[in-house]
This record gives C-alpha cells, sequence and structure tokens, in this order.
C-alpha cells in the first residue's frame, strides 16, 4: 500500500511536522519563553542541546559511515580544510565580515532544508506537476524569506543571527512590498490545495504540513515576536529536531542486519545513545567556544574560565577552526541529501521501499587471506 509520508504518520508527526508547531505553541503559551533575552539554562538546552548538537548528526551519515566515507574520501577530507581556510581568509578581512558570510551561509542552510522537506513529500506523494511544483517552492521560500527580509528592514529586532550586524539594512519598503508577496504565495497554495480538494485529488499532508508548520515558525519567531528566547526555541526546534530525526531514519534503514555498532545505535532502544554522542560533542565543543574566546557561560562548564585573550592574527585562525564543525555541516548537506546516482540509495533508504538495497557491507581494513 502507498504512503505519502516519509516513515509514518506517526514519525512524522512526532519527529519532522510536530516540534516546529510544539515550539510555537509553547512560545505563545508561555510568556516566559518570550523573555527579551535568553537565560543561561534555555542557552545550555535549545542552543547547545539542539542547535549544536544536531550539527553532529551529519557525522551518522558521512564520516562515521565508513562506506559512505570510502565513496567519497577526498570531498570529505577536502571539506573543512577549504571551510578553514575561507574562513580564515574572511576573518583577516575583519570579524564582521566573517560573521555575517556565515551568517548568510546558515540562512541558507536553513531556508535549503525545509524545502528539501518539501521536496520529500512531493517526491513521496509521487507528484510531478510543473505548476505544482512551483507553487509549491514559492510558497515554501515565502514562508521564510518574508521573515528574513522584515528582519532585514526593521532595526528593532532584539536578536541576531550570530554576532550583532551580522544581516545588512534594507529600507523599511521592502517589508512591505513583502508582505504583500508573501499573502499572494501563501494564499495561492491554499487555493491550490483547495483546487486539488474539490476535485478529488489526494492531499499530500506532509507537504502542507511542512508550508504550515515553517510559515509558522519563520512568522512567530521573527515577526509577531521581538524576544531572543522566543526566536531561539522556534527557529532551533524546528531546524535540529527534524534532522537528527531524518538522520536516525536513514541510518536505521541503511544499517538494518549489518551487525555492527551502527545497526544498534539507531535501533529505537538505543536513541539515548545516538542523542547522546551528538550532546556530549556539542557540549565539549560550546565548553571549548566559552574557554577560550566568548566567555560568557563557564557557570555551564563548571566554572572554568581562562584569563588569556587571544591577539588578533591566533583569532583569525581560531575562529574559523573552533566553528568548523557548523561550517562543514553546512557543506556537506548541500549534497548529501540530494536523490540520484550521486547518492545512490538514498531514496529508498529514507522512504523504505522495496528496491532499498542490501545491507551495505563494512569496507575491510586489512586484507584477509
Amino acid at each position: 500500500m502507498s504512503t505519502r509520508w516519509i516513515a509514518s504518520a506517526r514519525f512524522d508527526l512526532a519527529f519532522f511536522l510536530g516540534p516546529p508547531i510544539a515550539a510555537v505553541a509553547l512560545v505563545l503559551a508561555v510568556p516566559a519563553l518570550r523573555a527579551p533575552s535568553l537565560p543561561l539554562w534555555g542557552w545550555v538546552l535549545f542552543v547547545v542541546f539542539i542547535d549544536v548538537a544536531h550539527v553532529y548528526a551529519s557525522l551518522y551519515r558521512t564520516y562515521l559511515d565508513p562506506v559512505e566515507f570510502a565513496r567519497r574520501r577526498s570531498r570529505y577530507i577536502a571539506a573543512p580544510l577549504v571551510c578553514w581556510g575561507v574562513g580564515a581568509i574572511l576573518y583577516g578581512f575583519g570579524s564582521g565580515v566573517f560573521w555575517r558570510a556565515l551568517a548568510y551561509l546558515a540562512v541558507f542552510h536553513f531556508v535549503r532544508q525545509q524545502y528539501g522537506f518539501l521536496m520529500l513529500y512531493r517526491h513521496r506523494a509521487g507528484e510531478r506537476g510543473v505548476w505544482d511544483a512551483r507553487i509549491d517552492k514559492i510558497a515554501i521560500y515565502a514562508t521564510m524569506l518574508f521573515p528574513l527580509v522584515f528582519w532585514h528592514a526593521e532595526a528593532d529586532r532584539v536578536f541576531v543571527w550570530f554576532a550583532a550586524g551580522d544581516f545588512v539594512r534594507l529600507p523599511g519598503w521592502t517589508a512591505t512590498v513583502g508582505v504583500g508577496l508573501y499573502t499572494a504565495a501563501l494564499g495561492l497554495f491554499a487555493a491550490r490545495q483547495l483546487q486539488r480538494r474539490i476535485r478529488g485529488h489526494p492531499l499530500s499532508w506532509g507537504k502542507i504540513g511542512v508550508v504550515a508548520s515553517t510559515a509558522a515558525v519563520w512568522f512567530v519567531g521573527i515577526v509577531f515576536l521581538n524576544s531572543d528566547f522566543a526566536f531561539t526555541v522556534t527557529n532551533v526546534v524546528a531546524h535540529g529536531v527534524p534532522y537528527c530525526a531524518l538522520v536516525w531514519l536513514y541510518g536505521r534503514r541503511k544499517w538494518e542486519g549489518n551487525s555492527s555498532w551502527r545497526e544498534w545505535i539507531h535501533r529505537p532502544v538505543a536513541a539515548l545513545a545516538f542523542v547522546g554522542l551528538l550532546l556530549g560533542l556539542a557540549y565539549v565543543e560550546e565548553g571549548i567556544w566559552d574557554l577560550l574566546v566568548w566567555k560568557e557561560h563557564a557557570a555551564a562548564f563548571g566554572g572554568w574560565t581562562l584569563a588569556l585573550e587571544f591577539p588578533e592574527p591566533a583569532l583569525t585562525l581560531l575562529v574559523p577552526l573552533l566553528i568548523l564543525p557548523q561550517s562543514t555541516h553546512y557543506v556537506l548537506d548541500a549534497w548529501i541529501w540530494r536523490f540520484g546516482s550521486e547518492n545512490p540509495g538514498l531514496r529508498e533508504y529514507l522512504f523504505g521501499g522495496e528496491a532499498r538495497p542490501d545491507p551495505a557491507p563494512v569496507p575491510q581494513l586489512v586484507k584477509q587471506d
């Protein structure tokens, strides 16, 4: 029996569509989550244990997958080296240039993830219509681009992406134009879904859920509320939780029957181990950041401090090095989720179809007699 869900209705609602809706509901229902600034516990929970942790989930898809790493070894080795080199060059022009470039790379990554989930549901539903594809793409991009334009045009926002001044300023009229285009795009999408329903065509509730939840997260977190806490909660939950779930689903289906630690850690009973590795890496990374660079959250790391200020030449190499997990994650994600010959078996592993390849053998490091 065919399905229009990536895994199942229960799994998709719990891990792909539910988290963003839950995040929006929480910030609207709990006044404390709308505080202008982010408290320490909120920073640890949402920034460290969701935002930073989800970055490391891509390790399961790349560097911790011996089959995948062997297949594209040169690319996986070159990616962090290039990111470090480019980062050092950008930082050499000034820290503001570096953080602005990284902010826009991160924004592109966040936007493309939602587009990617939309396309997964379109593929799953077998939707091939040209006009529907155009309407869907316009809608998903509108849900994010208008709030971003609003953010660029309104100087009163109390939150930033990475650092103060990392976004350029746009004239106020761009937000006025943007809201008109935004309304038209979402109205067109809604009208098309209604038309399909009236004509008796099946609807992809997963696709509709992605558009609706993305619109809710970006509008509430950026436009409706002006709170660093609310923006963080909506932004990182909607992005980080579905990504980790997608990686887990992929690994679960790829390594099933492989009889290795990779099969075990992708079992439901080992979910705490799967997540625990990510949390541990994120905690260590942020501890190093705070010890060497930020010096803002020592209480979260046992009170450790270091009375050492690095000169700018040292920061030119250090900061791009520390940011490598994030920058490499942004770059790798540009290709590791694409369907086609570049990622053989990806469609089958994600959708769990009958054409799913046999469990991938782990390459032998030592030649057997």
